[in-house]
């Protein structure tokens, strides 16, 4: 399996994002994982579309953007025209998924589902045919650097048996905690894109640590 790395930009230097976002094009990253936090679904505050936008010019790097929001389908028309190749949804944050799903596939975005931490794997299935990816939230969403929720082990497993049991081609996400020493284990449970944010842009590093990650999951 082709696994693919998503280092999170919620970890870069916010005064020098398109320089940032070219040194991960650079380094080899196959995608930049943009948070949006809007204060209500998660405890914190990031980006909105008009960031996405002034990025979108600097790179050619697949713009991989999770929506942390109450209510994302407000949204997906303005990120779509902002850039964004992938928009990943949190199932616990509208009463509309399958409508905003469809929504997001018809302005040639790929449509995405996430679960947060507390959520079972199981409530995930009944849309799997919709979507091109699912993540697996291993952290609270809101804040980097947190450490890796075991209990996620369980649940990408989980998730990737039921995507091969049904023959589809959908990519297992996941995010929060990861780093070095855990990489392996949680491709090997079933993942094939990687999100980091502090391990990849730790100390200004980004191509060495890309490498590294690279190395690991050899």
């Amino acid at each position: 399996m082709n696994i693919m790395l998503a280092p999170s930009i919620l970890s870069a230097d916010f005064s020098r994002l398109g320089e940032e976002l070219k040194a991960l094009e650079k380094a080899g990253a196959d995608m930049a994982h943009i948070d949006v936090m809007d204060g209500r679904f998660v405890p914190n505050i990031s980006i909105g579309p008009p960031v996405v936008r002034a990025l979108r010019p600097h790179s050619p790097i697949i713009f991989d953007v999770h929506l942390m929001i109450v209510e994302p389908e407000r949204y997906i028309d303005a990120f779509a025209d902002a850039g964004a190749d992938y928009l990943t949804i949190h199932i616990e944050s509208t009463q509309r998924v399958g409508e905003t799903l469809s929504r997001i596939r018809s302005r040639g975005v790929k449509p995405a589902i996430t679960i947060k931490p507390g959520t079972p794997a199981k409530d995930v299935f009944p849309y799997l045919a919709e979507v091109d990816m699912v993540l697996v939230m291993s952290v609270e969403p809101g804040f980097g650097g947190q450490k890796f929720i075991p209990s996620a082990y369980d649940k990408l497993k989980e998730l990737r048996a039921e995507i091969n049991r049904r023959g589809l081609s959908v990519d297992l996400e996941v995010d929060g905690g990861v780093n070095l020493q855990n990489v392996r284990s949680i491709a090997d449970a079933g993942a094939n894109i990687i999100v980091a944010g502090s391990a990849v842009f730790e100390d200004g590093r980004i191509s060495e640590n890309i490498k590294s990650f690279r190395q690991a999951l050899r």
